[in-house]
């Protein structure tokens, strides 16, 4: 395999670790399953409004199927609560390996942005707290298309931006369902397998 010109860098799970969210959610739901459960919602109805031609912001679609989702629970939520809990996403740090692997490839040369579904304002506090943000070139957010991950689109963006084809592009990730997406792309892929 050729080494790519750009690698493209997923940020939620892939760089960025959720485990501190996902216990405080699943403890306020007195569930252990209620984040895996909110995480899939917020996905499935955040690729919904792609499919239907519609954007509404990431932080929206996260408010309404956390409340859905502790609807299913039986569980009473409150506004402030859900903000609280949501408002984790731009204070967290990264998994362990990150930074490390990053200033590697960086050192090697490699030119490296992210591409994420949620908006750029959240995106670049995520990357301004993690302290990641001195790896990167650019950061994009699906904002800029109104479209969600894995929309083609999405993945199209960064290459216009970026002016490189496909074939000299890889994304990383921690979810096989934006690996498929940016393999149908054109992208070479890396799985980042999180637990």
């Amino acid at each position: 395999m050729k080494k790519p010109k750009l690698i493209v860098f997923d940020v939620n799970e892939t760089l960025l670790d959720l485990s501190v969210m996902e216990s405080e959610i699943n403890t306020a739901a007195g569930d252990q399953s209620a984040f895996d459960q909110w995480f899939s919602l917020l996905l499935q109805f955040a690729m919904a409004e792609s499919l239907s031609d519609n954007y509404i912001d990431f932080g929206v679609v996260g408010k309404h199927t956390l409340e859905m989702t502790f609807t299913r629970l039986g569980k009473q939520i409150s506004e402030a609560e859900v903000n609280n809990l949501l408002s984790m996403i731009t204070s967290l740090a990264p998994h362990q390996e990150v930074p490390s692997a990053l200033a590697k490839l960086k050192e090697a040369g490699y030119r490296m942005v992210t591409l994420t579904n949620g908006g750029h304002q959240t995106h670049t506090q995520q990357m301004q707290y993690s302290g990641l943000e001195q790896y990167f070139d650019r950061l994009y957010s699906v904002e800029a298309v109104r479209k969600f991950k894995p929309h083609p689109e999405t993945y199209n963006y960064v290459l216009e931006k970026e002016n490189c084809r496909a074939s000299e592009t890889m994304l990383i990730a921690a979810h096989a369902w934006d690996i498929l997406g940016a393999q149908r792309a054109g992208y070479k892929t890396g799985f980042i397998k999180r637990q």
